[in-house]
């Protein structure tokens, strides 16, 4: 296990260097490779006998290498690309909030506010790089976890949609095009939203989605028959929470519907639930918000002003559910 975290630093430095995407094209010499990246020949051959070790590349000759079928979507430019996830997840913003766990379980503050001197929010503000790279990290998580919740959502009943904090539009832009008689719009920050026309283009319904630049906190488009918030919540404590949840609510017409897509804490940890479990962690350290248990979502929804009415079953690949719920 903690061996785990060198592992994890090891992937990201072969995906920050752009180890993948110069062995898309076959086998290369360490040297080879050094002098396109940039690196130190010697150095950038002993992690790449490391990314051997652990299967990302396969090592062909005394030193030749080419990449994993497995390692594909490091790729930056894969169509099941998940660099900026990695880059993200594993880059110093984050790594810096992770020593500062120690530190996050004494106080209860994110270790992202003591190691950065601010939010999660702010930091992103004011390095619109690294924002960049956060909302394709985004994008890439929705593109494997949307096919599964969007199923589950049962689009089809409604006329309108608003996706709430929906980004670059990767959710609702599938959900759109399966569903013809579907109009939708997606609220976010204006940063959120730079990319969102082009994709809503790409996939042929940029005549049927508004965009929306504000602040969930603030108001929320009003009108829609459903309103769908992915991975919202999870960033949240259960204060700021209810106001995003309020919000949203003061928008909706009586004979709407709430759909959120987020994970369940189970009652009792055992080792089939770490990955949510990690998250929940993830969470402290970074936003200060909090993966939840059933119960907990319901009466967090219950304070907000509405009524849950169903909890999906686990969906592929995450163990997303899909929890709907009514106004009071």
């Amino acid at each position: 296990m903690a061996f785990g975290a060198m592992s994890a630093k090891i992937v990201y430095a072969a995906a920050e260097l752009g180890v993948p995407d110069a062995l898309a094209g076959g086998e290369r010499t360490s040297a080879a490779l050094a002098e396109e990246l940039g690196a130190h020949p010697p150095s950038l051959r002993r992690l790449l006998r490391a990314l051997a070790g652990l299967g990302v590349v396969d090592q062909t000759g005394p030193d030749s290498f080419e990449l994993a079928a497995v390692a594909e979507p490091l790729r930056s430019g894969a169509p099941d690309s998940v660099h900026a996830l990695i880059t993200m997840l594993c880059g110093p913003e984050n790594w810096a909030s992770w020593g500062e766990l120690v530190a996050s379980v004494r106080t209860g503050q994110p270790g992202w506010n003591l190691a950065h001197g601010l939010s999660w929010v702010d930091y992103y503000e004011g390095h619109p790089e690294r924002s960049a790279n956060f909302n394709r990290a985004m994008s890439e998580h929705t593109r494997a976890a949307g096919p599964g919740i969007l199923a589950a959502a049962e689009l089809s009943r409604f006329g309108t949609l608003i996706d709430v904090g929906g980004g670059d539009g990767t959710l609702i832009a599938p959900a759109l095009r399966d569903n013809p008689g579907l109009r939708g719009g997606i609220l976010d920050l204006p940063a959120c939203l730079e990319d969102a026309r082009a994709t809503l283009e790409a996939a042929g319904v940029a005549d049927r989605c508004r965009l929306f630049a504000g602040d969930f906190f603030d108001a929320v488009p009003a009108g829609a028959d459903a309103y769908l918030l992915k991975q919202v919540l999870h960033d949240w404590d259960d204060q700021p929470a209810k106001a995003i949840l309020r919000s949203v609510r003061g928008a909706m017409p009586s004979r709407s519907t709430l759909l959120l897509a987020e994970r369940l804490l189970p009652d009792e940890a055992s080792p089939a639930d770490a990955p949510v479990l990690l998250v929940d962690v993830l969470m402290l350290v970074v936003t200060g918000g909090r993966e939840r248990t059933e119960a907990e979502f319901a009466a967090l929804l219950a304070e907000a002003g509405f009524e849950p009415a169903r909890f999906s079953e686990p969906l592929p690949p995450y163990g997303y559910r899909v929890i709907e719920a009514t106004p009071i």
